[in-house]
């Protein structure tokens, strides 16, 4: 689809020598809401990883908003807009709120707009990236990618170690930013249930392999495939 968001064809990618992702087609339209979940090592990871080009790819074709990006470098596909918010945050720990987010651009405007999103950051805006706690560093990292102004914002298990308070805060502002269509949201996420309740498409992945792509809502009906390729009931969070 030369409209879509993302689209990925029949690629296979990995670390090294090491394949991880094997023969993955996907087609991402705009404004999609679409969650990938399976077990943990099923290569969650390691698919945004590669739309970032982050990864070694061994084969297949990734696509932008109709415009190849297979041999890009990362900073091109993120000035492109594809935004990714890691697993492991990635802030600056030595720099304040205010400097990890004007570092990465667009000034007082974007600024401004963060904190609007999230107030606890302003009220701690002095404080070190160290001194923040779990919850306020991962509205941080998520900040941090929104001030790129991402066409497409990747989100890697943004909900894990934290509190079930915080996870709700985050869960309403990932609808906010989803609301409009204006913006592409692919969520990995453990907590299926949250996801799920995000989500329009659900893609479970097991061992590197797409072995289910349809509407999200639709698995509440056929529990034995979260069973068979998660490991969990709905309700309760995976094992990856």
């Amino acid at each position: 689809m030369a409209d879509a968001a993302l689209a990925l064809d029949r690629v296979s990618a990995g670390y090294g020598a090491t394949h991880v992702l094997e023969d993955i087609s996907l087609t991402v339209p705009r404004g999609e809401r679409l969650t990938i979940i399976g077990r943990n090592g099923a290569g969650k990871t390691t698919l945004l990883a590669t739309i970032m080009g982050l990864t070694r790819l061994h084969g297949g074709r990734i696509a932008a908003s109709g415009r190849d990006i297979t041999g890009m470098a990362t900073h091109r596909r993120s000035a492109l807009g594809l935004g990714l918010v890691p697993q492991t945050r990635d802030i600056f720990a030595s720099l304040s709120v205010e400097e990890n987010l004007l570092a990465v651009g667009r000034g007082k405007a974007g600024l401004e707009e963060a904190y609007a999103m999230f107030p606890r950051l302003k009220e701690r805006r002095r404080n070190g990236g160290a001194q923040l706690s779990g919850g306020e560093q991962q509205m941080l990292a998520i900040a941090r990618t929104l001030m790129t102004e991402p066409d497409v914002l990747l989100l890697d298990e943004p909900l894990e170690g934290l509190a079930p308070v915080i996870c709700e805060q985050l869960m309403r502002v990932f609808e906010d930013i989803a609301r409009d269509g204006r913006r592409t949201v692919i969520l990995v996420e453990q907590h299926v249930t949250a996801a799920l309740a995000f989500a329009t498409r659900a893609v479970l992945l097991a061992n590197g392999r797409v072995v289910h792509d349809g509407p999200a809502q639709g698995l509440h009906a056929q529990p034995g495939l979260l069973d068979r390729h998660v490991g969990v009931s709905l309700g309760h969070r995976d094992g990856g």
